[in-house]
């Protein structure tokens, strides 16, 4: 039996959708209602299974409990909320809609089905719109008898928490219920976004193309799921690693959104990785199977247990060699970043130069990062003045005569850093460790500039280095076991966290984050949606703390271009060709927040 309506007129919203059907109960669907009812909406929740409507009635009682407990709720706004949600097991119940909410299994079939019942049930004024993320919304609503009221309405999972939503338009669709829908999204709380028809839309069209090289990345045995997971939280501030987000999503989800946009795209970056079809073909789809690429403690469990791929607690293979001195190379942030870390550590440092003024100008730098210390309460003023004390700043690279580990981190430019690693080899001691801190270049190139490449390794810090906890550790086909074995406890010493990977470009981090920062910049290049709307999709559908365009004028768009250039060379992959647009800001001198310009236009200071 349905619940009777209650009476809420003095609290409705300004918006005309006042009564919501909800089709489909599931996750989703029950949080939709939930939305809607506490908005002060009237919701038909409808479900083919008596069982799916009871269990969307359980849930809704047990997540509003939670609500009053959490001081969110009133007792009273619960059981009025409760009572505006009434649920059906036959589209009938749809008739007095104003507007009907599909959220059903992500099929043609299913979907043209209701949508073709709805047609002979709803009132013609009724917006009807679909929940898909993978599915096209202009062929849903070609099939229906009034294509110009069908539009596409995309919350995100868990819809209570999730603050976007996207506003999907076809070439068919009416603007009155565009802006209809578009005031409910503002009315329930969201944010809306408008977006045209296309696979994945914003968010999801940017998020799967990178969970899915990331897929290949860990299939290809590049980096351990441990490390890629570790490196894009890290070294990205991401609330999970990719191959945790694909077990959460549901692999076999993902794979389906990725066939739908590649069927479109037809760029090999959407094209399933092979992982993918064989997990989801075994009924290893993540989370809810209680496998995917992790292993869970039961089906539906967020709680991660040891398997075979587990690797184990401090299990070093290899003693690593002795370091108690440290030579920085270079002057600029990101050495006097990287020498505070190690002089933090109680390394001795020799901060070395192209000349003494550079040296110590680099020093001097660092000692008001320490002072900035000082002031917010992270040391004593006494510990900053021996951290600076331990670096003595040198305008010589003769300096590193005795160090026991000397990195590089002067400019991104191969000749430059093959000239300092070829004068490192006469002057470091032998058996001295030599690392470099490229972020995107052959570290074997490198290598073979000295005459002891066993000793050379890559150790790819991230800016700020004092702040970032991620650190690259990048070994080629030369590098002797003990050499990785003497970075792995150094990172450990300056406390941070060491992930392995391979010397092909990008290694982990800048592989996986430039192509989705490409692809951003191929939607606006191609008017599919605002800057303003793909930086909200992705800070409020995907938790990333940057929108892409804010982090590429962060980054500087010529930084940016530079790295796309060398995975399109490495890779030879069509998709990964720096987008145009990028080049012709960079052409225009347009280089981010350094030049006052790039995506967006900043103040002067």
């Amino acid at each position: 039996m349905a619940t009777p309506l209650s009476d809420t007129a003095s609290d409705t919203p300004l918006s005309p959708l006042k009564t919501v059907a909800v089709v489909g109960l599931g996750t989703m669907g029950t949080g939709i209602a939930e939305v809607l009812a506490k908005a002060g909406r009237e919701v038909i929740g409808i479900d083919i299974s008596e069982a799916a409507a009871a269990k969307a009635v359980a849930a809704l009682e047990s997540s509003t409990a939670r609500a009053v407990e959490r001081g969110r709720l009133t007792e009273e706004e619960r059981a009025e909320a409760l009572a505006r949600v009434r649920t059906f097991t036959d589209l009938q119940a749809a008739a007095d809609a104003d507007l009907v909410i599909e959220v059903a299994p992500e099929s043609y079939e299913v979907k043209q089905q209701i949508f073709r019942e709805l047609d002979g049930i709803v009132r013609p004024e009724t917006i009807l719109a679909t929940g898909t993320n993978a599915l096209s919304v202009t062929r849903l609503a070609a099939d229906s008898a009034r294509p110009e009221r069908v539009l596409g309405l995309h919350f995100f999972n868990p819809a209570p928490a999730m603050r976007l939503v996207e506003v999907v338009s076809s070439v068919l669709t009416a603007p009155t219920a565009v802006t209809a829908v578009t005031n409910l999204a503002l009315d329930l709380g969201k944010e809306p976004v408008a977006v045209g028809d296309r696979p994945g839309f914003v968010a999801d069209g940017l998020l799967f193309g990178y969970l899915n090289q990331a897929a290949a990345m860990y299939e290809a045995k590049y980096a351990s799921r441990e490390d890629i997971d570790a490196a894009m939280r890290l070294g990205c501030g991401l609330p999970m690693g990719p191959l945790a987000l694909l077990d959460l999503i549901g692999i076999d989800t993902a794979r389906r959104v990725l066939e739908a946009m590649y069927a479109e795209s037809h760029d090999r970056l959407h094209a399933p990785a092979p992982i993918l079809k064989q997990l989801s073909e075994a009924g290893l789809t993540g989370r809810k199977s209680g496998r995917g690429f992790y292993t869970y403690e039961a089906p539906g469990s967020a709680t991660v247990v040891r398997d075979a791929l587990t690797p184990l607690d401090g299990a070093a293979l290899t003693s690593g060699r002795t370091v108690r001195s440290v030579g920085v190379a270079g002057s600029g942030t990101m050495a006097s970043g990287i020498a505070e870390v190690f002089a933090k550590a109680g390394y001795a440092v020799v901060l070395a130069a192209r000349s003494e003024e550079k040296a110590q100008a680099a020093k001097a730098r660092i000692g008001k990062s320490l002072s900035r210390s000082v002031d917010k309460g992270r040391m004593t003023a006494e510990a900053a003045a021996q951290t600076l004390d331990l670096i003595t700043a040198a305008g010589s690279y003769d300096a590193f005569a005795d160090v026991d580990l000397a990195v590089e981190a002067v400019a991104e430019d191969l000749e430059i850093k093959r000239q300092l690693f070829a004068t490192l080899d006469k002057v470091c001691k032998p058996g001295a460790v030599l690392a470099t801190t490229t972020s995107s270049l052959p570290v074997v190139a490198c290598a073979r500039a000295t005459s002891r490449p066993q000793d050379v390794i890559g150790m790819h810090f991230f800016n700020p280095a004092p702040a970032m906890k991620l650190v690259e550790v990048v070994r080629t086909v030369l590098t002797a076991d003990d050499v990785h074995a003497t970075v792995r406890e150094v990172c450990g010493r300056i406390k941070k966290h060491a992930v392995d990977c391979g010397d092909r470009a990008g290694f982990i981090v800048n592989a996986l984050l430039f192509p989705y920062l490409n692809n951003a910049i191929k939607m606006v290049q191609e008017h599919y949606a605002t800057l303003d709307d793909i930086d909200a999709a992705m800070k409020l559908g995907g938790g990333y703390p940057m929108g892409p365009f804010e982090l590429l004028d962060v980054v500087g768009l010529d930084v940016s271009l530079a790295i796309e250039k060398v995975l399109h060379r490495e890779f030879r992959d069509p998709g990964l060709a720096p987008a145009p647009l990028l080049e012709h800001l960079v052409a225009a001198g347009c280089l981010g927040r350094k030049t006052g310009r790039g995506f967006r236009e900043y103040a002067r200071r």
